[in-house]
């Protein structure tokens, strides 16, 4: 197919380029210094609701990655593929009326397995000065990544660059043709905002049986392909200051400014304050949503500590999404393609569930502490509280524990067990019967 063609001609190249390598080396020298990592997944996931009338849904899967990565050869290229496989070892019920009423479809869609070739690329690399990447590849970006929260992570197709002038300053660049999302299985023209089964995409965001598109409704089956998105990008290090700027734009749908700022003084004292905002602004009056009008910013503060037990930091921080009346699309809610109803943007207040991108203009504060225990175990929690102008008022309540057992047990080592769970109550219309929902994510993670 088309879709596969742009991802396997860049591997035939990239092998045929690698043959050439012994010319400078032998084989079995190149091989040797070629790295081969992965890991294997686990993921049980609960969606429990009030409402009597709306089944729960579940979710098990087992899943694994595979990376393989040349040593550099011709002075600096190199070759990663990475090969994604899922399987619910037919334990979820995929079958009834409604369609899949008890299964969690924001994993693997309505399927019992995904095999994906996740990564393939050729690449150019001189350490710390340049980086060139072309073809299938996880990016990570703010408001474009991996959204890496279930079974297997999203991709994107293109054309990625880094370089680094100077010390502590990155300038980036991309242009994205296609992407994979976390439930498909190839490369698609779509986004977030398409319906699940757009040209045959297995793309599911919310569970309910197609993409959650945004709170503001998603569009139609019959719009055209979206030509993906073009984004350059620049961050900077200096003294406990850290900043960085994008410009994204997200063809067909919005142009999109974005910056982040944030100081940590140093005290010495084992307790360092900081401070960061960051601020949106958003818009395209010829988007297929409408005409978007956007704008937003954040404030974060608080400290990171160190106790005789381990590693902390508490942080309060805060929202705004300003609303831009009924002629802006959402009356001024930001368009997000690839992270809307994957609740992955870089909002401060974002949780678990979801966050002020799902939800349309309002405010919203978070507080949030994590903290290590003796490098076993980590622990999150957060409450945040959001006020919107159109899903009235929310608070979600979080809870995130992970043990690390090689902290203990050499043998161990690369194994985590995560239990993440956070309670969505309040709103209007946010959850089934406007009644509390309890979502519940059992992740195991073996890193080889």
């Amino acid at each position: 197919m088309k879709k596969t063609r742009f991802a396997i001609g860049t591997v035939a190249m990239a092998l045929a380029l690698a043959g050439t390598v012994a010319q400078a080396e032998t084989l079995s020298q190149f091989f040797a210094a070629s790295k081969i990592d992965g890991q294997i997944r686990s993921d049980y996931f609960s969606r429990l609701f009030g409402d009597p009338n709306v089944p729960n849904a579940n979710f098990f899967g087992l899943a694994g990655i595979l990376n393989i990565k040349t040593a550099p050869f011709l002075g600096g290229f190199g070759v990663g593929v990475s090969f994604y496989t899922a399987n619910d070892l037919g334990v979820n019920n995929l079958n009834g009326a409604p369609a899949y009423p008890y299964t969690d479809l924001t994993l693997m869609g309505p399927r019992q397995s995904i095999n994906a070739l996740g990564q393939a690329y050729l690449q150019y690399a001189i350490p710390k000065r340049l980086l060139v990447r072309v073809g299938n590849q996880v990016i990570n970006t703010p408001w474009m990544n991996a959204s890496d929260s279930r079974i297997l992570p999203a991709t994107y197709q293109g054309v990625f660059a880094k370089v680094t002038p100077i010390k502590d300053l990155n300038l980036y660049g991309m242009r994205i043709f296609r992407w994979k999302s976390r439930t498909s299985a190839d490369y698609y023209k779509d986004n977030l905002y398409y319906p699940a089964t757009f040209s045959g995409d297995n793309l599911y965001g919310d569970g309910y049986g197609g993409s959650i598109g945004g709170a503001f409704g998603n569009i139609p089956s019959t719009a055209p392909q979206t030509s993906g998105a073009l984004a350059f990008g620049s961050s900077y290090a200096l003294m406990g200051a850290k900043v960085q700027l994008w410009y994204y734009d997200f063809y067909q749908f919005a142009n999109m400014f974005y910056g982040d700022a944030n100081y940590t003084l140093k005290t010495g004292t084992g307790f360092n304050p900081f401070v960061g905002g960051q601020f949106v602004r958003e818009y395209d009056s010829h988007s297929l949503l409408g005409n978007v009008n956007a704008t937003a910013y954040g404030l974060i503060g608080g400290v990171h500590y160190q106790t005789g037990i381990g590693a902390g930091t508490l942080s309060f921080a805060y929202n705004a999404i300003n609303p831009h009346g009924a002629a802006a699309y959402g009356h001024g809610a930001i368009v997000s393609p690839y992270t809307i109803g994957y609740a992955t943007d870089p909002l401060y207040t974002t949780s678990m569930i979801r966050g002020l991108v799902e939800t349309g203009p309002g405010n919203a504060w978070k507080v949030k502490v994590a903290q290590h225990f003796n490098k076993e175990f980590l622990l999150l929690a957060a409450f945040a509280e959001y006020h919107t102008y159109y899903f009235g008022n929310s608070n979600d309540a979080y809870l995130d524990l992970t043990y690390f057992p090689g902290a203990d047990f050499k043998d161990l080592k690369g194994l985590s067990i995560r239990d993440r769970v956070e309670i969505s109550n309040g709103g209007i219309g946010l959850n089934p019967g406007n009644q509390s929902f309890i979502y519940n994510r059992v992740m195991l993670t073996y890193l080889f």
